[in-house]
């Protein structure tokens, strides 16, 4: 399948299917003696896992990530490393039913229209089941990341139409600590008690919820980027784009700067920074030192239980229900997602520029 690699020099390829033997990603680019752990994996995919809310799957995989290449004594090689998370707790049973029928809000419908077969089982390469293999590839990338001192912070803005207070967001300074107090990874508790309310009820109707994940990318130098189709905002939606979920993405004011003057939408500049931030970090597709800011509009997981209109394989109407085990909402398991495509992007624009400057 083409379409399945992201990166020029930090370059990551993703396989495998929800319902297959593995998941599992090739990374090639990686620069040589950068220590490197399966424990330093582990930590990244552990906050991705499954079954750890009463609103998450309770598919229990244990996805234990098993370094095949690329890394001696500790240390990456410069070759491609090749990482392997197998799938254990994987129940095909329940989607029988679905062998010759589209689900709504799928990639049933599209996956045959272009292959003219399609693996019913849990959606197969279109499944959410796919992020272990970024997660995993975004963890080695952080390392390079790190080395240079930007770091990444995901967290939800809004689930369920409730929003968190806009006190507690970015830019509050005790955004980092309040998000880890909660579950959904958000930064307002009174909120999240009503989210996870909310979740509870999407639940017991057998509906789901969608959301909005707010990320900050702090240290940042300024210059990273390519001119017009390789831009930093450019390449930061469209990795985040390839989320299944993600519907919709706006970096710093977004939409908002239809709605304003170029007076207040400009940035201006003083001697040591600039003096406020719509344009999100990102100038002209570059980097400008600042805060890096993306949002993230995420649709409901589309497999509900709620009886929903469609048709067979043949054209002919029916309707489904969708049983087996799913998330209600991609909140929060969709946030460690974000955190590392936005890793894998800066991490091949840091090589990038680095190859530029030499």
């Amino acid at each position: 399948m083409s379409g399945s690699s992201i990166g020029v020099l930090f370059k990551v390829t993703t396989w495998g299917e929800s319902h297959g033997a593995a998941n599992g990603c090739v990374i090639e680019g990686c620069p040589p003696l950068i220590d490197l752990a399966e424990t330093d994996i582990q930590a990244a995919l552990d906050r991705r896992r499954p079954g750890q809310t009463t609103s998450a799957s309770p598919r229990r995989e244990p996805d234990i990530v098993e370094i095949l290449s690329g890394v001696f004594e500790g240390k990456t090689t410069g070759t491609p490393i090749s990482l392997l998370i197998r799938n254990q707790d994987a129940a095909s049973s329940p989607y029988d039913d679905l062998r010759h029928v589209f689900r709504p809000g799928h990639g049933d419908f599209t996956y045959f229209k272009k292959y003219g077969i399609r693996d019913h089982r849990g959606g197969g390469r279109a499944s959410g089941r796919e992020t272990v293999s970024r997660v995993a590839a975004g963890a080695l990338a952080t390392k390079i990341t790190g080395s240079a001192g930007i770091s990444v912070l995901a967290y939800t803005k809004m689930l369920g139409g409730i929003a968190a207070d806009p006190d507690s967001c970015y830019p509050s300074i005790e955004l980092a600590e309040n998000i880890t107090q909660n579950r959904l990874y958000c930064p307002d508790p009174d909120a999240a008690r009503r989210m996870e309310e909310m979740l509870e009820e999407a639940k017991t109707a057998g509906d789901s919820l969608g959301g909005v994940v707010e990320i900050i990318v702090r240290g940042c130098p300024a210059g990273l980027g390519e001119p017009v189709f390789d831009k930093m905002d450019a390449e930061l939606a469209k990795a985040l784009m390839s989320i299944g979920t993600v519907k919709g993405v706006e970096i710093g004011a977004g939409f908002a700067v239809a709605g304003i003057k170029g007076s207040e939408a400009n940035d201006p500049i003083g001697p040591k920074n600039f003096l406020s931030n719509h344009a999100g970090g990102i100038l002209a597709g570059i980097t400008n030192g600042e805060d890096i800011v993306v949002r993230v509009a995420c649709k409901p997981i589309a497999s509900i239980e709620k009886e929903q209109q469609t048709i067979d394989q043949n054209g002919q109407m029916t309707t489904v229900s969708v049983k087996g085990r799913h998330d209600v909402s991609v909140i929060p398991r969709i946030i460690p997602v974000c955190e590392a495509m936005m890793q894998i992007v800066l991490a091949d624009h840091l090589l990038r520029q680095k190859a530029a400057l030499r």
